[in-house]
């Protein structure tokens, strides 16, 4: 076991963030859609459980605590995806983003040796998005993290070539979380918002990146997929078949979206051993990395017990526990281990 274990799905929650918008025009706006799309019963439920958990989310030294007891060495921390705020104007998105990623990087610079950060694209404005990044990186963050969707925009957004061109150039983690499904009311019930609506918004970002050729054009893109990418994955073989029976489904993308899935990160974090092998199978050991959601309730809080689960070979095991992670994130003995 030379290689830390890394984490690459944990939170961070950024108070300064909601108060930089607090009380701005649009924020009704954003709150209303929230609650129509998750429902009341959800929102009883999550208040308190994020409230319970702020310690966690906010101190460093919590999160140390927790990482301790779960086995593992560090932590890729992207802020909660409640910080997007996607429906903020130009000013205050450049502010939004720069506050959150030094916010982030100090959240980190506590234990550098077990923390690596990312930072936040503004996606609904293309423009300054190799801005943020440049942003993100000078501050020794490893990447951003970004939605699956902006208001208006894919990922396949012909506007987000520079965004992503820069990252290719850069080697910088681009960490996709989808926040908020499109599906709306339809899934106001049940908590249907997240269990059914994450894992649908991570498969069609996916395939927009996909079928529209962003990965043709950008090989070297270090995209991680949350939630095991969702979907996807484990039915990628109805994609390869739109793509191989229909021109307009092969328009775009040279060869069948399986193969793409070689191409992109995905995290562990699927909750079912049998689709973690599958997910696996189709993707690679060396492009799965060990995620936990850290510490909401959708996440585990054991994630390498889940990953044990598995029952992957040891060669496996180890790349998904943190071999992969430790290369992609370039963990040297000094920057992934505890003290």
């Amino acid at each position: 076991m030379n290689a830390p274990t890394v984490d690459v799905h944990a939170h961070v929650l950024l108070p300064e963030v909601d108060a930089l918008v607090e009380g701005l025009p649009g924020q009704a706006a954003a709150r209303a859609l929230d609650a129509r799309r998750n429902g009341p019963a959800a929102l009883a439920v999550s208040g308190p459980m994020v409230r319970e958990r702020i310690p966690r989310l906010t101190d460093p030294a919590a999160r140390l605590a927790a990482m301790d007891t779960q086995g593992v060495d560090v932590q890729l921390v992207s802020p909660s995806p409640s910080h997007y705020h996607y429906w903020t104007d130009e000013e205050t998105a450049e502010k939004l983003y720069r506050l959150a990623d030094e916010a982030t990087a100090a959240h980190c610079s506590a234990a550098p040796h077990r923390l690596r950060g990312l930072g936040l694209a503004p996606l609904q404005h293309p423009e300054h998005t190799v801005r943020a990044l440049d942003h993100a990186l000078g501050l020794g963050l490893a990447g951003v993290e970004i939605s699956s969707h902006a208001p208006g925009r894919e990922l396949s957004d012909p506007a987000y070539e520079p965004f992503w061109a820069r990252a290719e150039e850069t080697g910088a983690v681009v960490f996709l979380h989808p926040f908020g499904c499109t599906l709306d009311e339809r899934l106001d019930r049940w908590y249907l918002s997240n269990t059914v609506g994450q894992p649908t918004e991570n498969a069609v970002a996916l395939s927009h990146l996909i079928f529209s050729g962003v990965l043709d054009r950008h090989p070297g893109l270090k995209v991680i997929a949350a939630h095991g990418g969702g979907y996807l994955p484990t039915h990628i073989g109805r994609s390869d078949h739109a793509w191989a029976a229909r021109g307009d489904a092969a328009a775009g993308c040279a060869r069948p979206p399986s193969t793409y899935l070689k191409r992109l990160y995905f995290d562990s974090l699927v909750h079912d051993p049998s689709v973690l092998r599958e997910l696996i199978r189709v993707a690679g050991p060396g492009r799965v990395l060990l995620g936990s959601d850290f510490p909401f309730d959708m996440g585990t809080e054991d994630p390498v017990g889940a990953l044990s689960a598995a029952g992957l070979s040891e060669a496996d095991f180890e790349a998904v526990r943190g071999g992969t992670a430790a290369a992609l994130l370039d963990l040297t003995p000094s920057r992934g281990g505890r003290s």
